[in-house]
């Protein structure tokens, strides 16, 4: 976990005044593990193919994909059973919902290519408003940034009701947070934080348990998923598999 020397960037107005960003959504996309055990096939098809062409929608900001472990699923604050089966997670990030459309619009177009050989099972696919970001004035990027900044991993809290998770980026191995929130049919609010990690995800997931279980008590929020996630290391597709 590093930490960096000078003025985080968030209490530099001059720094803040060049640029903010502009992502607004977040699509995120969540599956379980390939039925055949393809998984590292899926992965090398999904970076090497069919992410790079997302890179041709002018509303792109920002993507990240996800995977979990056995270590991973062990470390489970929380894991409702309609998440229970989630092992991968891909997150695009988008400046507004305008881009949703040419998004669809590819999908379609590559798979008419014959460009989609292998799917995952989906468990849920959901578009999310982002409501929120904080970084942990070690890092000294500014939350706008974090995104970007590399990461071991994420630690992913969905939860039903609204309470700021800023907090969290007090964690030792929490670089930030950003959160997104939704409404269902019936009202209710499902938010979802992701935690960008600098280190292990697992003895990251060990330090936030009792943060988190301790959050759903004291702000009256009904967990649904609090699970360490591994980045996936380029061109070493079984590093991290289910």
């Amino acid at each position: 976990m590093a930490t960096f020397i000078g003025t985080p960037s968030d209490e530099l107005p001059d720094v803040l005044s060049t640029g903010r960003t502009d992502v607004s959504i977040a699509f995120v996309s969540m599956s379980a593990r390939e039925p055949a055990g393809r998984d590292e096939e899926y992965l090398a098809w999904h970076f090497l193919d069919h992410l790079p062409e997302q890179h041709r929608l002018a509303g792109l900001r920002g993507a990240l994909r996800l995977v979990s472990t056995p270590a991973c699923r062990a470390e489970r604050a929380a894991s409702d059973e309609r998440y229970d089966a989630v092992d991968h997670v891909m997150t695009y990030l988008f400046a507004d919902r305008d881009v949703l459309t040419p998004f669809r619009a590819l999908g379609a177009a590559l798979g008419a290519g014959d460009r989609m050989p292998l799917r995952l099972p989906s468990v849920a696919l959901d578009v999310h408003d982002l409501a929120g970001k904080v970084a942990a004035p070690r890092v000294v990027v500014g939350s706008d940034v974090v995104p970007w900044r590399p990461a071991t991993g994420v630690y992913l809290v969905i939860e039903v009701g609204s309470a700021s998770p800023e907090r969290l980026a007090d964690i030792p191995g929490v670089a930030g947070v950003w959160w997104f929130t939704s409404a269902a049919d019936d009202g209710a609010t499902t938010q979802v934080a992701y935690c960008f990690l600098d280190d292990d995800p697992v003895a990251t997931a060990q330090r936030l348990r009792p943060v988190v279980e301790k959050r759903w008590t004291d702000e009256n929020l009904t967990p649904l998923l609090a699970a360490p996630f591994h980045t996936v290391a380029p061109f070493e597709w079984g590093r991290y598999l289910p």
